[in-house]
Order: structure tokens, then C-alpha cells, then sequence
């Protein structure tokens, strides 16, 4: 008998680049879905979820427009950005039967609704999912301080972060070979070493308003089911 979820209501930071399916670019639709039907099955087992997606797939603000443009502009590139994956995210979502909300830090008339906590509780609560884009409405923010905020105006009990990588490393396990994986962290760890878990604001935020942190690679999607499920997966930042 598989065991329940542990948690009620989440929120779920997909990258960018991860809706690509590796490619770094654009969206592969067979890792949305596989992505999407985890979701779906979640939502069927009771659990709301809110998710925020990055926009690395079409644009990173600071990285694509440093040099070239003003920050604040590529910025917001960057946030519609994010609202075109939300879009696509969406689509799949209902194509597998699931209610899916998209909500925007900023006005986008007929693609999402303005965010406000009272529309997205309402949501939650009906079982829909609630995609949030345009990170957090302002440029010099990025997506993980925007899914640290949306997770605690929602009230999520948790944050999951999906990443390219199986969890929280001592040094980059690509370049280094002795590299260690940790199981469990805690903010401060996090901050005083440096690690890249999410970027200091957001370490911080979600420190001040004690919300878990479950890192873990979204290579295998099931690693969502199983985090909910309260399964050890990945690194646990609490």
C-alpha cells in the first residue's frame, strides 16, 4: 500500500531549463507530461499545489542581457518569460484532466489573472493548480525569491525544488569529483557556506518565515510523489 502524502498544500519550483528536457532550450512536451501526470496524480491523492517556473528555457535577464541592455528591462524579459512556460504548463495540465489557474505578478489581460492570495487560496482549495508567473512583479528578483514569497502567502508547508542536480553538493559535482551530497542543512549552513541551494534573499525568506526546502532532480518526475510522500530524497534545508 503506497503511502500518503505528508503534506497539504505545497509549492513546487520548476526550472526553466527543465521543461526543455535537457536541452537548455525551448520545451519538450514528453518531459512536461511525465511531469504534468505526477502533478495530476498528487492533485488526485488531495494535495494542493502552487507551482513557479523559471524562464531560463527562452531568457535569463541578468545572464542574456548584462552588458548588452539595462538589468531592469532584461528583467522583465525575463518575467514574461516565465509566463509563456506557465502557459504551456497550463495547457498540458488540462489536457490531462487537471483545473490549472495561471496568476501574474503583473497585468497580462486574457493570458493570466493579476495574483492576489485570496484569489489563489480559492483556487487551491477548489483543486485547481495555480501556476504563478512574472516572479515577484519587480526586476532584481529572481524566480526562487518569487517561489519563497508565493509559498508563504499561500501558507505552503513546504518548498520543492527541482533541480538538474539529485540534491544539495559541498562543491559542483561535475567538476568535483569529491564532491559530497548532504541529506539535511540548515539555513545557516546554507548561507555561511555558500551553497547553491536557491539565491541569498530567497535562503533568507524562507528561513524568516521557516519554510523546508526539499531539493531534489526532477530527472525521475516520480521524485515529486515521493517527496510528498515523505520520502528521503535529495537534501532537506530546514
Amino acid at each position: 500500500m503506497e503511502a500518503k502524502p505528508v503534506y497539504k498544500r505545497v509549492l513546487l519550483k520548476l526550472s526553466g531549463e527543465a521543461l526543455s528536457g535537457g536541452s537548455g532550450t525551448g520545451l519538450d512536451f514528453k518531459t512536461m507530461n511525465s511531469v504534468c501526470c505526477v502533478i495530476a496524480q498528487a492533485v488526485k491523492e488531495g494535495v494542493e499545489i502552487g507551482i513557479v517556473v523559471g524562464g531560463g528555457n527562452f531568457w535569463r535577464g541578468v545572464k542574456n542581457g548584462e552588458g548588452k541592455m539595462d538589468r531592469w528591462r532584461a528583467d522583465y524579459m525575463g518575467m514574461l518569460a516565465t509566463v509563456m512556460n506557465c502557459l504551456a504548463l497550463q495547457d498540458v495540465l488540462q489536457q490531462q484532466g487537471v483545473g490549472a489557474k495561471v496568476l501574474t505578478a503583473m497585468e497580462i489581460g486574457h493570458i493570466g489573472e493579476l495574483f492576489s492570495v485570496e484569489k489563489a487560496d480559492a483556487y487551491l482549495k477548489a483543486g485547481n493548480v495555480v501556476i504563478f508567473g512574472g516572479g515577484v512583479g519587480s526586476p532584481f528578483f529572481t524566480t526562487d525569491t518569487g517561489a519563497v514569497l508565493r509559498a508563504a502567502l499561500i501558507g505552503a508547508e513546504a518548498i520543492l525544488l527541482a533541480k538538474n542536480v539529485d540534491g544539495v553538493y559541498s562543491a559542483d559535482p561535475k567538476k568535483d569529483p569529491n564532491a559530497v551530497r548532504y541529506e539535511k542543512l540548515s539555513y545557516d549552513e546554507v548561507l555561511d557556506r555558500h551553497l547553491a541551494v536557491m539565491d541569498s534573499t530567497a535562503t533568507c525568506l524562507a528561513m524568516d518565515n521557516s519554510i523546508p526546502v526539499m531539493v531534489f532532480a526532477l530527472k525521475d518526475s516520480e521524485n515529486i510523489l515521493r517527496v510528498l510522500r515523505g520520502e528521503a530524497v535529495g537534501t532537506l534545508v530546514r
